[in-house]
């Protein structure tokens, strides 16, 4: 699939004020910092369409970007920026549960982890309530060029056995780097492909 137009649509903190037209989304989410703007920048081709940001915790919005006048490309605010106060922090997690939980638009989560890091906790947490939750999703790893081809291996590998102790299968896994455009062919074909899926 090619993305031939992607624009910003809306920003908000309220599920129930999401567009309510019907079309399919996918959202996007991870930790602070993890490289979800870059990415969503990356798959459109669209330099400043998500608002990337050296401070973490930046995105505390549902952002809606329509694509190809199809789908949604829906980005996530980050979770675990602990820098803000509890109750930010709670009115953040409100905010992603309520779009996770109640959203029936929501085609289908990727989650977003950092390769260069060893299973952090908060990581490991949201996924495991994602199971509790039944809400089916993804796994990208970000970064992947900042490691060598070995220790990108390790590292995955690790994340894998780490998963499997709670799992029965493991979900479907992406590999990317926004700077060498690494994965995303992979990922929009994994998107046509549940689109084509939910026209038949």
């Amino acid at each position: 699939m090619e993305i031939k137009s992607s624009e910003f649509i809306i920003s908000n903190t309220d599920v129930a004020k999401c567009p309510q037209d019907n079309r399919i989304e996918y959202a996007f989410i991870g930790r602070s910092n993890v490289g979800k703007s870059s990415l969503i920048n990356m798959l459109c081709k669209h330099k400043g369409l998500a608002m990337t940001s050296s401070t973490p915790g930046k995105t505390q919005l549902i952002n809606h970007f329509l694509i190809n006048n199809e789908w949604y490309l829906v980005d996530l605010p980050g979770y675990g920026y602990a820098q803000r106060g509890k109750q930010a922090r709670e009115k953040l997690k409100q905010i992603i549960e309520n779009y996770i939980l109640e959203r029936e638009q929501l085609t289908a989560l990727f989650v977003l982890i950092d390769c260069r890091h060893e299973p952090q906790k908060i990581d490991l947490e949201f996924i495991e309530w994602l199971g509790e939750n039944g809400i089916p999703f993804s796994i990208i790893f970000t970064k992947t060029d900042k490691l060598s081809v070995n220790k990108l291996k390790e590292n995955i590998e690790a994340y894998k056995k780490k998963l499997l102790e709670t799992w029965e299968e493991l979900p479907p896994i992406f590999l990317t780097s926004s700077e060498k455009e690494r994965g995303r062919t992979e990922l929009l074909d994994y998107i046509d492909s549940i689109n084509k899926s939910m026209h038949e």
